[in-house]
């Protein structure tokens, strides 16, 4: 049988945190949401199978999470997604060790597909 896979989701707007643990729930995932950037780094509640990680929080910026998780020998063959209003943020989520990005507003169809992709490779 198929284990549940873990995602963690970091965005401090809670309509978007929302939406998207709903979508990805009802996909089948096992979701992990939090408005607090920091709180992905307590690993308490174990380790997800992928983050999606909103660049611009306030109190964190997810690519200086992102390159927390890339650098610790834990969590760095996770992949991260980083996520942001900014298109312009591509390059810099790839520099922070990204493995993909994705601009807002975006098609939850979209992010499906980019998390589907991550796990399988």
């Amino acid at each position: 049988m198929n284990k549940q896979k873990r995602v963690t989701v970091a965005d401090d707007d809670p309509g978007i945190l929302d939406a998207v643990g709903m979508m990805l729930e009802m996909e089948g995932y096992e979701v992990n949401a939090t408005l607090n950037g920091h709180s992905i780094l307590n690993f308490e509640q174990g380790l997800p199978d992928i983050y999606v990680l909103d660049i611009w929080m306030s109190g964190a910026d997810g690519r200086e999470l992102c390159k927390k998780l890339k650098s610790e020998e834990r969590t760095k063959n996770i992949p991260v997604i980083l996520i942001s209003a900014s298109n312009d943020l591509k390059r810099s989520a790839e520099t922070a060790g990204a493995d993909d990005f994705l601009a807002k507003p975006f098609e939850i169809d979209m992010l499906l597909s980019k998390i589907e992709k991550a796990l399988t490779n």
